[in-house]
């Protein structure tokens, strides 16, 4: 699968600004035919003309190009315009003036459905540039674009959706599919982008952005990685395959350390070692006795990865333990308790990022907001821009979990996953993601590389469950871990390393 880039909107600007100029044909032109292309596939089958809602802007415009292509195809289109064509910018007024030219015409008000409906509903109200929320006419129109029973096209991305954050501005269309153009936008991918999109289509529309501007961002594919997805050599043992250990499970809790040391030995550690602090916990574990539970002041004293904070709790023991996994040289992964702990903990927070071994965070949005003393509001309202000050703060790779998941490394490298869906909403999904983190540390995987394997394994072994009757509604946890192991399986015979990958090291 080839490499998608995601650029924010500066870097989109960037672009379009370096083209913009000398581009033949214009930039607007090749938009709204792309988008026509999408609308022409959408409505083959249907009869009944295409409404088109056109805002007062360049995505208007794009609008109008679309209009005059749909005519052209002999499709009838009814184009819905309420602002003041003298108030056009440049590109939008000349493209509104060539769709009149052409036998075009437009209405003030959308009008009421024909009588066998709408055979596409077109949004062509508000792009990339939009930074506040719509209301008052707008969403009025929004609203009643969104109550059409017909395939909902957006153009570059729905009305109302930040591109940047996927937050939502007022009112949002609600889309089917989404033609976005140059390249995919971290907004349309994360937080509520996912919900309003529907189908996305990506047009280049002929320019060569990355020569531009580098892409900033990846969306997760195993591409990215396929380079340390590589079948094991005949001539190994256990001891190839790392030493982990999971320190967690207090009193009531002992589950979340076990789905975590499951999951990192069913992904290929070598030995796994579940080390759990209530002290009526079992000494063994029934279902998965090669696991090798202990208390947990008793870890191996060599370990090549270390996951603490499933099950953890907030006891001063589960303080202490902290402190000394901070210390450790080993590759560490940070969940749940562990970073509330941190948080709070102010000596345990200025000790995490002097750590020389890697580290590896997994908060979820209000674990996030605890570390940066701020609110789950507040990260959700920019979730890149948590994900990143994360990443530099404690000088670790972190994942940001949530719908569109990223992943942002110290140096401020940054990749959106796509995989999964809503049945993960479920306990003891995350514990396994810390797991399947931790298993591929222990193998030696560089801890970048690790996560966002982790992180798209973990969402791709649910959306496989789910197109076999598994989920996504009831899906659990433990399900998922043998889902996972066949699915990193294949991987590791089918997926071919790329000419060109990310990480420039080596895989042994």
């Amino acid at each position: 699968m080839p490499l998608q880039a995601v650029y924010p909107v500066a870097a989109i600007r960037r672009i379009e600004a370096h083209y913009l100029p000398t581009a033949q044909p214009p930039l607007m032109e090749r938009a709204g035919q792309a988008a026509a292309a999408d609308a022409l596939r959408l409505c083959a089958n249907r009869s009944g003309p295409v409404l088109i809602a056109c805002g007062p802007g360049n995505n208007g415009g794009d609008g109008f190009v679309l209009a005059h292509e749909l005519r052209r195809h002999g499709r009838e289109v009814v184009v819905a315009f309420a602002a003041d064509p003298t108030r056009l910018p440049t590109d939008a007024a000349q493209a509104h003036a060539a769709y009149l030219r052409s036998g075009g015409d437009t209405v003030a008000e959308l009008p009421a459905p024909p009588a066998d409906g709408w055979a596409l509903v077109v949004d062509a109200l508000f792009g990339i540039g939009l930074n506040s929320p719509i209301e008052g006419f707008y969403r009025g129109w929004i609203e009643a674009l969104n109550a059409l029973p017909a395939p909902r096209l957006a153009i570059d991305l729905p009305s109302g959706l930040d591109a940047d954050s996927g937050r939502l501005l007022g009112a949002a269309f609600h889309a089917s599919h989404t033609a976005t153009f140059i390249a995919l936008k971290p907004g349309l991918l994360t937080l509520n982008g996912p919900d309003v999109c529907g189908e996305i289509t990506v047009h280049p529309l002929d320019l060569d952005a990355p020569g531009v501007c580098p892409p900033p961002a990846q969306v997760i594919t195993p591409a990215l990685f396929a380079a340390w997805l590589k079948p094991r050599r005949r001539n190994s043992h256990k001891g190839t395959y790392g030493d982990a250990a999971v320190l967690g499970g207090a009193s009531g809790m002992a589950g979340a350390a076990l789905l975590a040391a499951r999951a990192a030995l069913w992904l290929g550690a070598g030995r796994v070692y579940a080390a759990l602090i209530d002290p009526a916990a079992a000494v063994v574990d029934m279902s998965h006795p090669e696991l090798m539970l202990r208390p947990a002041d008793e870890l191996p004293e060599h370990l090549d990865a270390l996951a603490i904070g499933p099950g953890l709790g907030a006891s001063t023991t589960a303080e202490r333990l902290l402190e000394n996994a901070l210390r450790r040289e080993t590759a560490l992964v940070l969940d749940a308790d562990a970073l509330n702990l941190i948080a709070r903990t102010p000596h345990l927070a200025a000790a995490l990022p002097r750590r020389t071994g890697p580290t590896v965070l997994t908060p979820h949005p209000a674990e996030a907001g605890r570390l940066l003393d701020t609110s789950t509001a507040a990260v959700q309202s920019n979730r890149l821009k948590a994900v990143l000050e994360l990443a530099h703060r404690y000088h670790a790779t972190v994942v940001l979990k949530g719908c569109g998941s990223l992943v942002a490394s110290a140096d401020g490298c940054w990749f959106v996953n796509t995989s999964g869906h809503p049945g993960m909403a479920s306990a003891g999904m995350g514990d396994v993601l810390t797991g399947l983190v931790l298993g591929l540390l222990a193998q030696g995987w560089p801890a970048e590389t690790a996560l966002i394997a982790a992180v798209h394994l973990h969402g791709a072994a649910a959306d496989q469950l789910a197109r076999t009757g598994v989920g996504p509604v009831g899906l659990t946890a433990g399900e998922l871990i043998g889902a996972a192991r066949a699915l990193f399986n294949i991987w590791l015979n089918d997926v071919q390393p790329p000419r060109h990958h990310h990480d420039p090291k080596t895989p042994p």
